[in-house]
């Protein structure tokens, strides 16, 4: 019988391994983990439910449900409001449901940069050192060069059961127009500046393929590992140490996942204790991993004081240098067919008896995505300020994009419009500049978290740069499409009644000369920004926020990802990584998982360190 839990039997208190927080990198490690010695007793703890054969989960087009506003999969994070983004809070979502990210997320297969991971300069961390955990992770169908992809790994990559190829050989005809040429395998660790015909976390079959039902669900099925146990709906509050001088983590508190409402004033119950013999992993995300880290007594010793929590360990790091790739959407009306978009899914046109096996539920609606660059004209025309950060971060690395475009066969916003069938344009920074911070105010969970997003709020405005390019770039393209019928107003710049970029508005498209670009006013421009500032968003790409790097730069893990000044102590999730990444980043969560998998396994002696 699968050993999910609710609630711990009677008497079962203490285990070898608890890994806490159970999304992509944290049911990588509890998974491999279980494997490497079927008498380890492992403990694997979600604040999440059960992700278990979950339709909404398993089937791709049901994606969007998880961001709902009453969905149970997803955590909504509230940041500060901004001076930046037009004075608004932004909502940050996350997984809340076993496999985390990897349960909810958009499914694109996307890796990062070879010089992303040399950054790091980090060792074990080089390119070269990860290809072997990037291999080990993925079952991969598709094109480009096999001695980079892996062919036996849990997570299984490929086309999926759809793909609208009208819609990608008109759009990359259309790229290459502006300079933008087809890319066989843009995730080969090296190739930039083109569009891809994307693949995706499915299976053939059109399965989601998320890492508990790779890493968790086989073990717990198999009946060989009676140790493993996953205890879902509890959100762990912190961790505990021993009393002496090694400051040894010795277990968690956790207490059951009941949401606060303040009517009710439902609150969470008594809290519960699990001790751990060997070692506690910590992989509760980039939004949570720092607060659980502060309520454990480890952060900057002000704010620990002023929330009322007893230092263990000044680590200013901790909460500090958060980073997400921010992302916008632009949406246009097309001609195409009702086969060629997911708007019958996502406006709920085909009637529910129509649904099962219609072949959209295996389809993400992303079939072109692309990392791209600005020509050296670009990079003049945005300013001084610009090429000086080009100059210094781009211009010498080929193989880093400043931004991600995806092109999503449908409508993604909430706002109603007309029947039709839509294409709407993602546009991300692959390295913002920009950074905010996550911390504690308070000893509970229920406590306000001081978020601050800080998009935008870098020295001159290269974020707001980056995006006004990407912009015009990616309208260009779409200028040049036989499917371009428009933009849709309400997902597009207000442009002044006059401006001579606005026609494109008025989808007239027998006056608009596509062989010319648009030429944008210093007041269109204007207009482009305001537009950002007012609508700029999180791509889920939440990291940084316990970095790996020197403690004296405000690093909170070394290079086996042990937290400094503990022991029996890791941190297992993306707020480990030190700088940035040119790509999606499930592909490096599931990799640190693999990794740390690796530090838990050598440290327990089951493995030579390598």
């Amino acid at each position: 019988m699968p050993l999910y839990q609710k609630d711990l039997p009677d008497g079962l208190d203490e285990f070898d391994v608890i890994i806490a927080g159970g999304g992509s990198a944290g049911c990588v490690v509890a998974g491999r983990v279980a494997a490497a010695d079927p008498s380890l007793s492992v403990l694997l703890i979600e604040s999440g439910r059960n992700n278990y054969m979950n339709p909404a989960v398993m089937i791709p087009a049901m994606y969007a449900s998880h961001l709902l506003p009453n969905s149970e999969s997803t955590i909504f994070y509230s940041t500060n409001k901004s001076k930046h983004l037009a004075g608004r809070e932004v909502i940050v979502p996350a997984g809340n449901i076993l496999g985390g990210g990897s349960s909810t997320n958009f499914m694109m297969y996307t890796r990062a940069q070879r010089s992303d991971y040399d950054s790091w300069q980090t060792p074990g961390w080089s390119t070269d050192e990860l290809l072997p955990y990037l291999k080990k992770l993925e079952t991969y169908h598709g094109p480009g060069d096999a001695s980079v992809h892996g062919s036996d790994g849990p997570i299984v990559i490929s086309d999926g059961t759809y793909r609208s190829k009208k819609t990608e050989d008109d759009w990359l005809q259309a790229a290459a127009k502006v300079g933008y040429p087809e890319i066989r395998d843009l995730q080969d660790l090296s190739s930039n500046n083109g569009f891809q015909r994307w693949l995706r976390y499915v299976n053939p079959q059109g399965i989601r393929s998320d890492a508990a039902h790779g890493y968790v669900h086989p073990l717990l099925n198999d009946g060989k590992h009676p140790n493993f146990y996953v205890l879902v709906e509890a959100k762990v509050v912190r961790v505990l140490f021993d009393k002496g001088d090694e400051k040894r983590a010795c277990g968690v508190e956790y207490e059951p996942n009941v949401k606060f409402h303040p009517l009710t004033g439902e609150v969470p119950h008594v809290k519960n204790v699990v001790k751990a013999r060997k070692q506690v992993v910590i992989s509760c995300g980039s939004c949570s991993t720092p607060t659980v880290l502060e309520r454990s007594g480890l952060g900057d010793a002000e704010i620990l004081k002023a929330a009322g929590v007893p230092l263990v360990e000044h680590l200013p790091g901790v909460g500090a240098d958060y980073q997400d790739h921010n992302l916008i959407l632009y949406a246009y009306s097309t001609n195409l067919d009702a086969m060629d978009t997911l708007d019958g899914v996502l406006q709920q046109r085909i009637p529910p008896e129509e649904l099962a096996g219609h072949p959209h539920l295996g389809w993400n609606s992303c079939d072109i995505a692309s990392k791209v660059r600005p020509t050296d004209e670009d990079v003049d025309a945005l300013g001084p300020e610009f090429r000086a950060a080009w100059d210094r971060d781009f211009r010498d690395r080929p193989d880093r994009p400043i931004m991600l475009i995806a092109v999503l066969n449908g409508f993604y916003d909430e706002r109603p419009v007309p029947p039709g069938q839509y294409i709407t344009l993602a546009m991300y920074t692959a390295y913002p500049y920009s950074r905010g911070h996550v911390h504690i105010t308070g000893r509970e969970t229920t406590d306000r978290v001081d978020f601050e997003l800080g998009f935008l709020n870098d020295e001159h405005d290269i974020d707001l740069k980056k995006h006004v390019w990407a912009y015009k770039k990616g309208r260009e393209i779409m200028r040049r499409t036989k499917m371009h019928a428009g933009e849709v107003d309400l997902v597009q710049p207000k442009f002044a009644p006059g401006s001579k970029v606005a026609a494109v508005l008025n989808r007239d498209k027998e006056h608009d000369d596509v062989s010319r670009n648009l030429e944008y006013s210093a007041d269109d421009d204007a207009a482009i920004e305001q537009y950002i500032r007012e609508n700029v968003g999180t791509t889920w790409h939440s990291l940084g926020t316990a970095r790996m790097c020197p403690r004296d730069r405000l690093g909170v893990v070394d290079e086996r990802c042990s937290v400094y000044g503990v022991k029996g102590l890791k941190i297992a999730d993306l707020s480990i990584v030190p700088l940035n990444i040119g790509a999606n980043t499930n592909n490096t969560a599931l990799l640190i998982g693999e990794k740390v998998a690796d530090f838990v396994i050598q440290d327990l002696g089951l493995k030579d360190s390598a």
